[in-house]
């Protein structure tokens, strides 16, 4: 078994593994963990067009087959190994069937939408039930972290749960209906949004993410706890809305409300997580990871954040991609809301 590291003011190099490490969140962290001088390894089906930073090993294998990736780690062992791609709890038991006596700490990458829907009280602590009827997605997280944290009490198995809430790069559009609302906004035409835009919304640049992340891998203190990880800046949906507007030069767009029901009614892909997430305000406590990384603090504000999403479509115009399914619900839906005001 693999000793975890104390912590300390100087970051001692640690052995982690990433399970994934080319998403949104686990790229970022991988960038974090290299410059910070750790020993990453990164395991996946090498199918990423993501680029890994430079100084990561790199290992194929997947992960759904157990003996592939008992075959490519050989005997090796970890101070930490964070996993970013287990949804349901067949998956999060094969995790501990491979990961047991390998690690010193197996962090699970959860989700902040598995807090209580609709919140009783803000701000959500980690403490807040876990509890959403709303979003299959969610309840597989919540049935995953039950899995775990009852290998971690009968079998010592060291795990760390981590919820992040919206986390986002320079890739990631926050509004529902991606770049088809930028287009729609430079068009001219109105715009959907959910609910009165008026409930909150915090969103994470996935850069300030990866330092609390990071900074609790190879953390005896974390094992057995989870960890929620979002900026302290939250904003109602309205204001989301207009700063992407914004970033995209167009300074009055038209924002035609509907209710999220209305469009749940109307969309089996977009309801679940409308109902079961964006719908509802979400404003976060991050004390419990402040205390235990100090240091951590969300520095990149969202109003930057929407400037570089905005850059980077209009730098790869092969990316603006407008869904015509999303065109014809918005047009829809904003013309029946318009003539009801």
């Amino acid at each position: 078994m693999v000793t975890l590291l104390p912590a300390a003011d100087t970051v001692a190099p640690r052995n982690i593994l990433f399970i994934g490490g080319t998403g949104v969140i686990s790229a970022a962290a991988a960038e974090r963990a290299v410059a910070l001088g750790h020993r990453l390894t990164i395991l996946n089906r090498g199918r990423s067009t993501r680029p890994v930073p430079d100084g990561a090993e790199v290992l194929h294998a997947d992960v759904r087959v157990a003996a592939s990736v008992r075959e490519v780690l050989g005997g090796r062992e970890f101070d930490a190994v964070a996993d970013f791609i287990s949804y349901v709890p067949a998956q999060a038991e094969s995790a501990v069937d491979l990961f047991r006596g390998r690690t010193g700490q197996y962090v699970f990458i959860s989700s902040a939408s598995a807090y209580q829907k609709p919140p009783t009280r803000l701000p959500i602590l980690e403490s807040t039930p876990l509890k959403n009827p709303f979003w299959q997605y969610s309840r597989d997280k919540i049935a995953c972290e039950e899995l775990l944290f009852k290998a971690y009490r009968e079998d010592d198995f060291p795990v760390t749960v981590v919820r992040p809430s919206h986390t986002y790069d320079r890739t990631k559009i926050a509004m529902v209906g991606g770049w088809t609302d930028i287009h729609r906004m430079r068009a001219g035409l109105p715009v959907m949004v959910h609910g009165d835009g008026t409930s909150l919304w915090t969103l994470t640049h996935s850069r300030d993410f990866a330092k609390a992340f990071v900074g609790l891998l190879g953390r005896p203190q974390a094992v057995g706890e989870s960890y929620t990880i979002t900026s302290d800046e939250y904003l109602p949906w309205n204001q989301i809305y207009r700063l992407f507007a914004r970033a995209a030069g167009v300074p009055e767009p038209e924002l035609v409300h509907v209710a999220s029901e209305t469009i749940a009614a109307h969309s089996q892909e977009l309801g679940p997580n409308l109902l079961g997430d964006r719908s509802h305000s979400v404003v976060f406590d991050n004390t419990k990871i402040k205390s235990l990384v100090p240091d951590y603090a969300a520095t990149i504000p969202f109003a930057d954040g929407a400037r570089e999403i905005v850059q980077w479509y209009d730098r790869n115009p092969e990316l603006q991609k407008v869904d015509e399914t999303y065109m014809q619900l918005s047009d829809k839906l904003t013309t029946w809301a318009r003539a009801g005001a």
